[in-house]
């Protein structure tokens, strides 16, 4: 099954925590602290991956987890840090922040990887805390945790030409004619059931083409499978419009050329205004003069215009060589997005805020629940530690300044305590 969008869930490593540990031997009953790091948490990572074509994958599976580090050990042993992790996609994905709509990556070419989520930093081990004064420290810094989050992935061909137009004009006949791609064909709307690519080649030049599901009128408000069908020619250098000239099923094609050329620039002004060429189809079923006329009102538009049957492989080649011969004027134009500046996710910057309400005084936010993961309360050099942290962020002095005094309660995150200057 062709699928070109899908959400996922991705959370980078937690960083695992420093250990509190002391050295004890045969002979050193009370040695040196010796609590060794905490691991690095893995990173989760995207990358192009050749030979998928489809989203499918991550319709089975919609969480992606790396892993966490280890904690720290005694004898200052450092915590392994956690897998890496890659999610392969395939190439030509979008990847965007869910909630935002920020691009964080468009790969475009095999092997291209980009980090999507950090993993968090490792905690300390005690060892680290040690000084002269405070030769036993008793507490150790948690590692980062890191904050999941959803992207959205989405599929857009990367093919050098575009095959458009009404359901069932032949643009899978023509694909099949001119290159080895199988599109499914039965005279039926919608016969093309996804976008098929093929490769043409024209003697020493190859290209891909892609033929992208018929539109119908509507489809750039999403009638039909508007949308999902119009994203998949945006990437296209350039486009081939194919028209039933037989008008086979009571339609004008000359309607249907001006037709789909509107939903084309209600879509995007950048693809209707890419180079296109005009393929009237199935003439054997035409009167010579029928297809004149036709090709006179078009190419008063000012379009290149070539006729073909393709079920009968007449003009095909002709047709093929006109598109060669235009492909190789273009210019590499921008075939993809990149974010600006290129940003990886990382967690936010840890805030607080100290405020009075009635007779508490609070201090709450990202910065103070940090904090307080780190302290021991069981320990009096942490809680040293902890009011030095404090009078160095400049929360003490905030609260004096909204009038605290010895004695005072004081809420830090979910905890009360009595205010000691």
């Amino acid at each position: 099954m062709f699928v070109d969008q899908a959400r996922i869930f991705v959370k980078a490593g937690n960083g695992g925590n420093g250990a509190v540990s002391f050295y004890r031997g045969k002979y050193i009953p009370k040695g040196g602290p010796d609590g060794g790091n905490g691991g690095r948490g893995g990173s989760v990572y995207i990358k192009a991956k050749a030979g998928m074509t489809t989203l499918q994958n991550f319709r089975d599976k919609k969480k992606y987890l790396a892993e966490n580090g280890e904690h720290g050990g005694k004898q200052k042993k450092a915590g392994k840090s956690g897998e890496d992790l890659t999610i392969d996609v395939p190439i030509g994905t979008v990847v965007r922040n869910f909630e935002t709509g920020e691009l964080l990556a468009d790969l475009t070419e095999a092997g291209e990887t980009v980090l999507l989520s950090k993993g968090g930093r490792g905690g300390v081990g005690n060892t680290a805390f040690a000084t002269s004064t405070r030769q036993t420290p008793t507490f150790a810094k948690p590692g980062e945790l890191v904050d999941g989050f959803y992207v959205s992935l989405e599929l857009k061909i990367l093919a050098d030409v575009g095959l458009l137009g009404l359901p069932n004009v032949g643009k899978s006949t023509y694909l099949s004619v001119i290159s080895r791609a199988q599109p499914k064909i039965a005279n039926y709307h919608f016969t093309t059931l996804e976008p098929q690519l093929g490769i043409a080649t024209v003697g020493d030049f190859s290209f891909t083409v892609a033929d992208i599901p018929g539109l119908i009128e509507g489809a750039s408000q999403g009638a039909g499978l508007g949308h999902d069908f119009l994203r998949h020619i945006e990437r296209t250098k350039m486009l081939v419009h194919v028209l039933d000239a037989s008008g086979s099923e009571g339609r004008d094609p000359y309607e249907d050329f001006q037709m789909i050329n509107k939903e084309l620039r209600e879509f995007s002004e950048v693809l209707a205004d890419k180079p296109q060429i005009v393929a009237l189809n199935k003439i054997d079923l035409c009167e010579e003069e029928d297809v004149e006329a036709l090709k006179e009102k078009i190419e008063a538009d000012g379009y290149e215009v070539h006729s073909m049957s393709a079920p009968i492989n007449w003009g095909t080649d002709e047709l093929l060589k006109a598109i060669a011969g235009m492909l190789v004027k273009l210019p590499e134009t921008i075939l993809y997005e990149k974010p600006e500046p290129i940003k990886v996710y990382e967690l936010e910057e840890l805030t607080y805020e100290v405020y009075k309400e009635d007779d508490l005084y609070v201090v709450e936010g990202t910065w103070i629940d940090d904090l307080l993961r780190r302290v021991n309360f069981d320990s009096v050099d942490s809680l040293q530690w902890f009011q030095k942290q404090l009078r160095d962020q400049g929360i003490i002095d905030q609260l004096h300044e909204l009038g605290a005094e010895e004695g005072d309660t004081i809420a830090l995150g979910d905890l009360l305590f009595d205010f000691v200057d």
